[in-house]
C-alpha cells in the first residue's frame, strides 16, 4: 500500500528559471532534495489537485530516474493523470502538441535542450502551460519566489512506473498512461505537408542527410523521412537516443554539426541536409555546398509557406526574436502582414500565435516553428523545407539565390565568447549600457551610427514589459550589431555578438558571410572592448 511522505527541506539558493526553464549540471539535479524542491515549487505555483500534465525528456542522463520523481510527486500533490512518454521520452515539440492535443493543464519537459548529456554535463525542467508553450516569465519568476521559501515536499513511497511500454498504471490515485512518443506527432505532420509530393521526391532518386546527433529526434526522423516518406534507409544517421548523445555535443550549428557539413560539401553530396538538437526543437539546413542560415531559412519559409497544404490559407503575421536578422521583415513587408520583433525566448512568440496574430515564427539560435504547436520544432522545419523542395523543383541553393535577388541579402553571423568570468561579462554589458546615450552620430570602422539602444519590448496581447533584453547598435546603411549574455548556459557566461549588414541587390549578393561582414565584426569590438573585459580576440563559435 502506497503512502504519502511529507519530507521537510530548506529553500536551495540558485533555482531560477531561464529562458527555457531551470538548467544545472546533473550532478546538482542529482543533488539531495535538489530535484524535489523545484518539482514542488512548480506544483505549488501552478496548482495540482484534481490535474493533468505531459511529461517527457530527451532521454539524456537522470532523464529516466527523474521521471519517476516527478510521477510520484503529482500523485502525491493531488494529480488525477499524467500523459508520459514511452521511457519517458518526448522531443519538446511532441511534448507541447500532446499537450494542446489532450487539453492537459500543462506539461513538464525533462532537457537542458542543445546542451550536452552526461553525469558530467547538464540537465534541465521546465514547465509548459496549458497552450503548450513555456511558462512566461510571471509565471517562472513565482516559482522562483517559492523555492526561496520552501520548508516541504510531498512525496508518495511507491515502486517505479513501468515506462517501457504503452499502457495505462495507477500510481496511488493517479492515472499513468504510457503513450507511443511519435504517434500523434507523425500524424500532425502528415495532416501540415504534402506527403504525397514528398514521396515523389524521394522516389524520382532525391537524396538526403538527417543527423539526428544521438538525441531525442532520431525515432521521429526514421519514422517519417524513412517510413512514411520513403527516405532509403540509412537516411538517419545518430538515430538512435543515448544518455550522453554518444559524446556529441547536440547542438545543429556548422560548428557541432561539423560531420555534416562536411559531407555536404564533398562531390557526391546529398542534395539536402539536416540537423536537429537534444531535444528535438532546433534545427540546421543544409544544401549541396550551401549552407542555410537560419536567419534566411525562416524568411525563405515564410515566403514559401503557402506551398504546403497547412498554410495554403497564407499567414496572418510573422514573428522574429530581436538578435534574429531583419530578412523576415521584408518578405511580411511583400506579403503584407504584419512582421514583431520581440525578445529572445520562445516563451514570447505564445501570445502572438494564441491571439492569431502570427503564423510562423523564428530565432536565429537554429529554432522555427508556426501555430501548430508552442514551441520551435525542428522537424517541422526540415518537412517545410522538403515541402518547397518538391513543390519548386529547384536545388537549395537555387532557392536562396532566387529569394536573394527578390528581397536582397541580409549577411549574418553570430559570434559566441563562451564561458567568461560572469563579473567580467557583465562589466562589459554595464558599460555598454553606460555609453549608450553617446553613441548616435558618431562613426567606426566606416559605418555611421544611426541609433542606439537596450532593446525593451511591450507585448501587444497583454502589454507586460520586457526591459534589457539586449544592446542594440544600428547603423545608417542598414547593419546592426547586438550584444546579449545568453540564459541557456550551464557554466560561467556567454556573451552572444550577432552582427547584420544589408546588400540589396542585384550585386553583391555572393560573398562569404565573415567577408561581407568584416567591418562590422571589427566595429563590435571595437564599441564593447571585448578583448579588455574578456581576454578573448576571437569566439569559440562562429555560426
Amino acid at each position: 500500500m502506497s503512502q504519502i511522505t511529507t519530507v521537510q527541506t530548506a529553500p536551495i539558493q540558485g533555482q531560477k528559471p531561464g529562458t527555457s526553464g531551470l538548467r544545472k549540471k546533473t550532478a546538482v539535479f542529482m543533488g539531495r532534495h535538489y530535484l524535489e524542491n523545484f518539482v514542488q515549487s512548480v506544483f505549488d505555483v501552478v496548482g495540482c489537485q484534481g490535474k493533468t500534465f505531459v511529461l517527457g525528456g530527451d532521454g539524456r542522463y537522470f532523464n529516466d530516474r527523474a521521471a519517476q520523481v516527478i510521477l510520484r510527486m503529482a500523485a502525491a500533490n493531488g494529480a488525477v493523470r499524467m500523459i508520459v512518454g514511452q521511457g519517458a521520452i518526448l522531443s519538446t515539440p511532441a511534448a507541447s502538441h500532446l499537450i494542446r492535443l489532450n487539453r492537459t493543464d500543462g506539461g513538464i519537459i525533462m532537457s537542458a535542450s542543445h546542451n550536452p548529456g552526461g553525469p558530467d554535463e547538464d540537465f534541465g525542467v521546465k514547465f509548459n502551460m496549458p497552450n503548450g508553450g513555456p511558462a512566461p516569465e510571471a509565471v517562472t519568476e513565482a516559482m522562483y519566489r517559492r523555492t526561496l521559501e520552501l520548508a516541504e515536499y510531498r512525496m508518495l513511497e511507491a515502486q517505479d512506473v513501468d515506462l517501457s511500454r504503452p499502457g495505462r498504471h495507477r500510481l496511488g490515485g493517479m492515472v499513468v498512461d504510457v503513450v507511443d512518443p511519435v504517434a500523434d506527432y507523425a500524424a500532425l505532420m502528415e495532416g501540415l505537408f504534402d506527403f504525397a509530393a514528398i514521396r515523389a521526391l524521394f522516389a524520382s532518386g532525391f537524396r538526403m542527410r538527417m543527423d539526428s546527433m544521438c538525441a531525442v529526434t532520431g525515432p521521429y526522423a526514421v519514422e517519417i523521412l524513412e517510413n512514411r516518406l520513403g527516405a532509403a534507409r540509412g537516411t538517419v544517421v545518430n538515430a538512435t537516443p543515448l544518455p550522453d548523445f554518444g559524446g556529441m555535443h547536440p547542438d545543429p550549428n556548422p560548428t557541432w554539426a561539423r560531420a555534416l557539413m562536411e559531407e555536404m560539401f564533398t562531390a557526391g553530396a546529398p542534395d539536402f541536409g539536416a540537423a536537429s538538437d537534444g531535444d528535438g526543437d532546433r534545427n540546421m539546413v543544409v544544401g549541396r555546398g550551401i549552407y542555410v542560415s537560419p536567419s534566411d531559412s525562416l524568411a525563405v519559409l515564410a515566403a514559401n509557406a503557402h506551398l504546403a497544404p497547412g498554410y495554403a490559407g497564407g499567414l496572418k503575421g510573422v514573428a522574429r526574436s530581436m538578435p534574429t536578422s531583419a530578412a523576415v521583415d521584408r518578405v511580411a513587408a511583400a506579403l503584407g502582414i504584419p512582421a514583431y520583433e520581440t525578445p529572445t525566448g520562445w516563451k514570447f512568440f505564445g501570445n502572438l500565435l494564441d491571439a492569431g496574430k502570427a503564423t510562423i515564427c523564428g530565432e536565429e539560435s537554429f529554432g522555427t516553428g508556426s501555430d501548430h504547436v508552442r514551441e520551435k520544432d525542428g522537424l517541422w522545419a526540415v518537412l517545410m523545407w522538403l515541402n518547397m523542395l518538391a513543390a519548386r523543383g529547384q536545388t537549395v541553393a537555387a532557392i536562396l539565390r532566387d529569394h536573394w535577388q527578390r528581397f536582397g541579402r541580409n549577411y549574418y553571423s553570430r559570434h559566441d565568447f563562451e564561458a567568461i568570468e560572469p563579473a567580467r561579462a557583465e562589466a562589459l554589458m554595464a558599460a555598454l549600457r553606460a555609453a549608450l546615450p553617446g553613441l548616435p552620430g558618431r562613426g567606426v570602422e566606416g559605418l555611421a551610427i544611426a541609433e542606439a539602444d537596450d532593446f525593451a519590448y511591450t507585448d501587444p496581447v497583454d502589454g507586460s514589459l520586457s526591459e534589457r533584453q539586449g544592446v542594440r547598435v544600428m547603423f545608417r546603411d542598414g547593419s546592426r550589431i547586438v550584444y546579449r549574455l545568453s540564459g541557456t548556459g550551464t557554466e560561467g557566461a556567454t556573451l552572444r555578438v550577432y552582427l547584420e549588414r544589408y546588400a540589396p541587390g542585384p550585386g553583391g549578393l555572393d560573398l562569404d558571410p565573415q567577408e561581407a561582414l568584416a567591418p562590422v565584426i571589427r566595429a563590435a569590438h571595437r564599441l564593447a572592448g571585448i578583448a579588455a573585459h574578456t581576454g578573448r580576440e576571437n569566439p569559440d563559435v562562429v555560426t
